[in-house]
C-alpha cells in the first residue's frame, strides 16, 4: 500500500504546483525547497518499495519501517489535500466576488465574501500552518529514507506499466471435478434416511479454506432434481460471528413471504419462521459457519417444516458440524486430484494460446500446479497470474519464487495469492486492499466500488481517461486475476457486481492488519469493537448490523485518522454527531440504513470528504445547508430516502460533485442551483412534475400534459449521457430535439408513455446498445421515422452509405396493444438495394416482442441482422402464427438460431423443432386452450368452491412442470408483469374461495371504466369478489389462457393462474 500511496502523493504534488501557477494563487510561500526535498525523498524510497513489501511478510523490522512510511505518507496526503482545498476555495471566492460585483450591490457582496482583512489574516495563518507541517513531515521522511540503507533493499524500479482493460472470459466460473462429490451431496439431500428419522437433517460439508465447499454447495443447490424436490430453497451466508438475528432475517427474506416482520426481536422472527415453514419441505444452506453458538434456538422453529427438509452447512470445523447435530451425513471434502487441478489451471492460463506456444510452457505449468496442493482457489489464482505471463523466463520466475519458502503465512493458499498480489500494479494493489472494508459475502456493486476508490484517490491518471474509466480498467484486471467471484451481469453480459471469496477476504485482512477493520455486531453487544493496538493507525472502519444500536464506547473517537467510516444498518443515530466532530480526515462516510431523521451540521466540517452515502434513511426529510461547504465532495448517494423533500439551495457550490444518486426519492425537488454542477456525470432519476397545485380534473390533466411536453423538450441532458429512462410520461408527442444528439447513449428505456402515438426517431444514436419500449397504448405503426429517416430510399445515394442503429444489440417492444404495422424502409426491402447504401441494426442479437396482440408482420430488414435470439412471448396471436416453418414470416427469421414463440422453442441452436415437437401433447393441449368465457370461469369457480380440482387446470407452460406449486412466485414468470399481487395472507379466510384483489398500475386508471373495474383506495382496484356459489362474474374482463393442468395442491396452498388481456396479471386463489 505504501508504494501506491507514494505514487499518489507525487502526482498530487505536481498537480498542486501546477494549479498555483495556472491560477496565480500563491497560498504557501517559501516551501518550494521543501516540496523539492519531498519529491526527492519519496522517489528515493519508491525505488526499493517493491523489495520491501515482499520482505515485510517474514521480516518484522521491515514491516515496522513500512508502517512508519505509511504513517508519514497518510499525514502528508492530508496536508496536501488541505493545501489543494484552500486553492479551490480561493478560486470559488474569486468567482463569487466577480459575480456579486457585477450583479449585486455592495451590501450583498459583503454578505457573500468575507471581509478582506479577515481573508488576509486567515490566509497568513493557513500558509504558516501548512508550511510548518510540510517541513516537519519532510524531516521525518528524510529520516525514514536514510534508514532504508540499514535493510540492504534491492532497487527494483518498475518500468512504465501499460495497464489495459482486460475482457472477461468464460473461465471465470467454470468448475472442474467434484462430479462424484456433487452426486453424493444430492443423494443425501434427496434421501429419506438420515439421523434417527428427524424432520430436518443437518448435512455438513467440511474442508479447509479455498477447497471448494461453497462451490460444491452451489452445484447441489442448483441441481434440477434438488430444485424439483424442495418446496423452497434458501441460501444464507453466515461467516463470523454467528448472529442469530441476522440469520433469521435472511431466512425470512429467502422465504419470500408477504407481511414480513419489521421487528429485530429474535423471538418474533423465530415465531414467524415457525409459522411460515409449517408443512413445507425446504432446503436451507448455511454457508461458511464458524461456530455453533445459539444454534439450538434457531434450529427449533425449523423443525416445523415437512419431513424431508434439509440443512446444508459448509464449515472448516468438524466440531461445528457435530455440535449442530450432524453425525452420519458428514461430507469431508478432499483436495482436487492433480489431473483436475491441472485442467483448471490449463483452462485459465493456457487454453486460449496457440498449441505450439502452450506446449512449451506445460512442463513448468505442471510444476507450478503441484504448488497448489489440490486447492481450487490456489489453482485459479495462479492460472490467472500465469495468463498474463508471456515468456518462459516469467513462468520460471514464478516457479522459483522465494515466496514458496515462506513459513509464516497463515494459510497455504496465501502463497499463490501473494504471488498474484505482488504482480499487480501499485495503484491496483491499493484498490484491492480497500475492498477489505466490505464484510464477507457482501454484494459489491461495481459502480459503487469505483466511486469509493475515487474517494480514496486510488485511481491514477492514465492518458486522457476519466477516473471512472480508469476504475473500470482496475476492476477488470482484478476480475481476471480471480480476486472476485459470483458475478452479476447486465442484459449485455457486462459485470455489474461481484463477491470476494472468504479466503481472499482473510488474505486482505492479513495484509491490512491494524489498518482496516470490519465488525459485525452481535445483537448490539460489540464490546470487542475497541480492541485496537493503536487507534492512530486505524484508517478504515466498518460497523455492520446492530439491530438495537451498537454499544459504541466513546473511545471510538480516538480513531482520529479514520479515512473511511461505514455504518451499514448499525443504528448509531445517537452517536453520529459526536463521532463526526472528531474524525476530520474522513474521505468516505457511509451512514446508509441508520434510521437518521436529520444529518448533523458537523458533516459540513469534513473538508476532505469525497463520498457521502445517506441511502435508506427513510425518515430523512432534508439535508443541512452546511453540506454545501463540502467542495471536495464527488459522490452523494440518497437512494430510497423516501421522505426527502429538498436539497440545500447552495448545492451549486459543490463544483466537484460528479455522482448524485437520488433513485426512489419520489418527493425530492432539485434546487435551481443544480445547473451549476458542471462536473456532474450521474443523476440517476429525476421526477419532473407540472403544477403541484393542479387539481385532479380533466382540465388539470390537459394542462399537465402540455407542461410535461414543454418540460421534456426544454431538458438539456449532458452529451456524454450513457443511460437514460423516461417513465410515466403523459404527453402526446415525444420527439425532443436533444434526444438524437446523445451520441454516447448506450441504453434507453421508454416506459408507460401511454398517450404518445409515434415512437421517436432513434436510428442515428450511434452508441445505443439497448432499447426497451414498454406500454405505449396508442402506437399503431412503427415505420421509417423510427429509423431516423424522413425520406425514402431514393433520397440516399451509393456514395453516402448509412448505418441505422449501428450499435443496437437488444431491442424489446412490450405491451403495445394497438400496434399493427412495423415497416422498415417505406416501399422498399433491403435485399433490393444493389448499392447497399443502407444497413439497419447490424449488431442486433436479441429481439423480444411481448403482448403485441395486433402486430401482423415483421420488417424485411430483420433477415439481414445477426440475430441470435427472437422471443415472441405471450399474447401475440397473429404474429405467433406467422413465425412457423413454411409460414409467412419464416423467410425473415429462419437464420436466427434460437426462436421462442409462446414460451416454446420453434428453433433451438439452429435446429428447427419437428412437427412432432410442435404438436401439443395431451398435457399441453389444455395449456393452449383458453378458458375464455364467463361460463367456463363460473365452472372453475364452482369446482374450487366444492373443493375439487378441474381436470384441465394446469400451470403456465413457461414454468417447469415438475416444480411444486409452492415454489412459484411472480419472479418465476418470464413475462412483463404490469400488475402486482395484493392479498394479505389468511386475512380473508372463508369456507370457500376468497375475495381476489389486484393492484393496478396507475397509468391504466383511465381504462377502469372500460374494463368494468371498481376503483379502490389509491391504486387498488377490486376486480371481482367471490363470496358464494352464486357470485356474478359480470365485469370480469380477463380471459384465462395458457394454463396447464395441475392437480389441486394440499390444503392451505396457493394456485396461480396467468390471465391476459394485452397485459399480464397473476392471480392468487386461496381456498380452505
Amino acid at each position: 500500500m505504501a508504494e501506491a500511496l507514494i505514487s499518489v502523493l507525487l502526482e498530487q504534488l505536481a498537480s498542486i504546483i501546477q494549479k498555483q501557477v495556472e491560477q496565480e494563487v500563491t497560498l504557501v510561500v517559501g516551501v518550494e525547497k521543501e516540496v523539492a526535498k519531498l519529491s526527492h525523498n519519496f522517489k528515493a524510497i519508491q525505488v526499493v518499495l517493491e523489495d520491501a513489501e515482499e520482505r515485510q511478510v517474514k521480516e518484522l523490522n521491515v514491516k515496522y519501517w513500512l508502517e512508519s512510511l505509511k504513517d508519514v505518507s497518510y499525514e502528508m496526503d492530508d496536508v496536501l489535500d488541505e493545501w489543494s482545498t484552500e486553492i479551490l476555495k480561493q478560486q470559488i471566492q474569486k468567482q463569487e466576488a466577480g459575480n456579486a460585483g457585477s450583479t449585486s450591490t455592495t451590501k450583498k457582496v459583503c454578505f457573500c465574501i468575507p471581509a478582506p482583512w479577515f481573508c488576509f489574516g486567515r490566509q497568513v495563518v493557513l500558509r504558516h500552518d501548512i508550511a510548518v507541517k510540510i517541513k516537519e513531515l519532510n524531516e521525518r521522511l528524510a529520516l525514514i529514507a536514510s534508514e532504508r540503507q540499514n535493510y540492504n533493499f534491492q532497487p527494483t524500479k518498475r518500468g512504465i506499466q501499460q495497464i489495459e482493460r482486460q475482457k472477461s472470459s468464460s473461465f471465470v466460473d467454470k468448475t472442474f471435478g467434484r462430479v462424484d462429490e456433487k452426486d453424493k451431496v444430492v443423494e443425501k439431500l434427496l434421501s429419506g434416511s438420515g439421523q434417527g428419522g428427524a424432520t430436518c437433517l443437518v448435512i455438513p460439508i467440511i474442508g479447509m479454506g479455498g477447497i471448494g465447499k461453497t462451490t460444491l454447495a452451489q452445484l447441489a443447490y442448483n441441481d434440477e432434481k434438488v430444485q424439483a424436490h424442495f418446496n423452497t430453497r434458501i441460501w444464507v451466508c453466515v461467516s463470523d460471528p454467528f448472529d442469530e438475528i441476522k440469520i433469521a432475517k435472511a431466512i425470512i427474506d429467502g422465504l419470500k413471504k408477504g407481511n414480513t416482520p419489521a421487528s429485530n426481536e429474535l423471538q418474533t422472527l423465530l415465531e414467524f419462521i415457525h409459522e411460515s415453514i409449517k408443512g413445507m419441505k425446504f432446503l436451507l444452506v448455511l454457508d461458511d459457519v464458524w461456530n455453533h453458538r445459539k444454534w439450538e434456538q434457531l434450529k427449533l422453529p425449523l423443525q416445523n417444516g415437512a419431513v424431508g427438509s434439509r440443512i446444508l452447512v459448509t464449515t472448516r470445523k468438524e466440531e461445528v458440524a457435530r455440535m449442530m447435530g450432524a453425525s452420519t451425513d458428514i461430507v469431508n471434502l478432499k483436495v482436487l486430484s492433480e489431473e483436475n487441478c491441472w485442467a483448471l489451471f490449463y483452462h485459465i492460463a493456457l487454453a486460449y494460446r496457440e498449441k505450439n506456444e502452450s506446449k512449451g510452457l506445460e512442463f513448468i505449468g505442471k510444476e507450478i500446479v503441484k504448488k497448489c496442493k489440490g486447492l481450487p482457489l490456489a489453482a485459479k489464482a495462479l492460472g490467472s497470474l500465469m495468463r498474463c505471463k508471456e515468456t518462459r523466463k516469467q513462468w520460471e520466475d514464478v516457479l522459483n519464487s522465494k515466496i514458496w519458502e515462506l513459513d509464516v503465512i497463515e494459510e497455504q493458499v496465501f502463497q499463490p495469492l501473494l504471488l498474484s498480489y505482488y504482480d499487480l500494479a501499485p495503484a491496483i494493489k491499493h484498490c484491492l486492499l480497500y475492498c477489505v472494508i466490505f464484510p464477507k459475502d457482501y454484494n459489491i456493486v461495481k459502480d459503487e466500488l469505483i466511486e469509493l476508490w475515487m474517494s480514496q484517490n486510488s485511481l491514477n491518471s492514465i492518458g486522457n481517461k476519466e477516473k471512472e474509466a480508469v476504475g473500470e480498467i482496475y476492476f477488470d484486471n482484478l476480475v481476471m486475476r480471480s480476486f472476485f467471484q459470483e458475478f452479476k451481469k447486465d442484459d449485455l453480459g457486462n459485470i455489474t457486481g461481484c463477491k470476494m471469496h472468504d479466503v481472499v477476504h482473510d488474505f486482505l485482512q492479513f495484509l491490512t492488519k491494524n489498518e482496516c477493520f470490519v465488525f459485525e455486531a452481535e445483537g448490539g453487544n460489540n464490546k470487542r469493537i475497541m480492541e485496537f493496538d493503536d487507534y492512530n493507525k486505524v484508517r478504515h472502519l466498518t460497523l455492520m448490523f446492530a439491530p438495537k444500536g451498537p454499544l459504541i464506547p466513546s473511545s471510538l473517537c480516538n480513531c482520529k485518522n479514520l479515512r473511511t467510516l461505514a455504518t451499514f444498518d448499525s443504528k448509531i443515530t445517537s452517536f453520529v454527531r459526536v463521532l463526526i466532530s472528531q474524525v476530520k480526515c474522513l474521505r468516505t462516510l457511509n451512514l446508509s440504513g441508520n434510521s437518521l431523521k436529520e444529518v448533523p451540521n458537523e458533516v459540513g466540517e469534513l473538508a476532505h470528504l469525497r463520498y457521502l452515502d445517506l441511502s435508506k434513511n427513510h425518515d430523512l426529510m432534508k439535508l443541512p445547508d452546511t453540506m454545501c461547504n463540502l467542495i471536495n465532495l464527488q459522490t452523494l448517494r440518497l437512494i430510497s430516502c423516501w421522505a426527502l423533500e429538498r436539497l440545500p439551495e447552495g448545492m451549486g457550490k459543490l463544483i466537484n460533485l460528479q455522482h448524485l444518486h437520488v433513485m426512489d426519492c419520489d418527493n425530492l425537488k432539485l434546487p435551481k442551483g443544480i445547473a451549476r454542477l458542471t462536473s456532474l456525470r450521474t443523476l440517476d432519476e429525476v421526477y419532473i412534475r407540472g403544477n403541484d397545485d393542479v387539481d385532479n380534473n380533466k382540465e388539470a390533466l390537459f394542462e399537465l400534459t402540455h407542461i410535461q411536453e414543454e418540460t421534456v423538450n426544454a431538458l438539456q441532458p449532458p452529451p456524454n449521457l450513457e443511460s437514460f429512462s423516461i417513465e410515466n410520461y403523459s404527453g402526446t408527442t415525444l420527439r425532443p430535439h436533444w434526444m438524437t444528439s446523445l451520441n454516447k447513449l448506450r441504453s434507453l428505456y421508454l416506459r408507460f408513455c401511454d398517450f404518445v402515438e409515434f415512437v421517436p426517431p432513434l436510428g442515428r444514436l450511434e452508441s445505443l446498445e439497448v432499447l426497451c419500449i414498454v406500454s405505449w397504448s396508442r402506437v399503431k405503426k412503427v415505420g421509417v421515422e423510427f429509423l431516423g429517416i424522413d425520406g425514402t430510399i431514393e433520397t440516399q445515394t451509393s456514395s453516402s452509405p448509412l448505418i441505422l442503429f449501428p450499435s443496437l444489440k437488444r431491442l424489446e417492444f412490450i405491451l403495445l396493444p394497438k400496434w399493427e404495422k412495423w415497416e422498415g424502409m417505406r416501399g422498399w426491402s433491403e435485399e433490393e438495394d444493389s448499392h447497399n447504401t443502407i444497413t439497419i441494426m447490424p449488431c442486433l442479437s436479441s429481439l423480444k416482442i411481448d403482448y403485441i396482440r395486433s402486430l401482423k408482420t415483421l420488417p424485411n430488414f430483420l433477415r439481414n441482422t445477426p440475430l441470435k435470439e427472437l422471443v415472441i412471448d405471450a399474447y401475440c396471436p397473429i404474429l405467433a402464427q406467422g413465425c412457423r416453418k413454411r409460414r409467412g414470416e419464416w423467410p425473415k427469421i429462419s437464420h436466427i438460431p434460437n426462436i421462442i414463440v409462446g414460451n416454446k422453442f420453434v428453433q433451438k441452436d439452429g435446429v428447427y423443432q419437428t412437427d412432432d415437437d410442435e404438436t401439443p401433447s395431451a398435457a399441453s393441449t389444455s395449456s393452449s386452450a383458453a378458458i375464455a368465457k364467463a361460463e367456463e370461469l363460473r365452472a372453475l369457480h364452482a369446482a374450487l368452491v366444492q373443493g375439487s380440482s378441474p381436470a384441465n387446470l394446469r400451470f403456465p407452460s413457461s414454468s417447469p412442470a415438475s416444480r411444486p406449486v409452492s415454489q412459484f412466485s411472480v419472479r418465476d414468470y418470464p413475462v412483463f408483469t404490469l400488475f402486482d399481487l395484493y392479498l394479505p395472507s389468511k386475512v380473508m379466510k372463508m369456507n370457500h374461495l376468497v375475495a381476489i384483489r389486484l393492484t393496478m398500475n396507475r397509468t391504466l386508471s383511465e381504462s377502469w371504466d372500460e374494463y368494468g373495474l371498481e376503483e379502490g383506495n389509491g391504486d387498488e382496484a377490486v376486480l371481482s369478489s367471490y363470496k358464494d356459489k352464486s357470485s356474478s362474474t359480470q365485469g370480469f374482463p380477463f380471459d384465462l389462457a395458457n394454463v396447464e393442468s395441475y392437480a389441486c395442491p394440499a390444503e392451505d396452498q396457493q394456485l396461480k393462474l396467468s390471465l391476459q388481456n394485452g397485459a399480464v396479471a397473476l392471480w392468487v386463489v386461496e381456498y380452505w
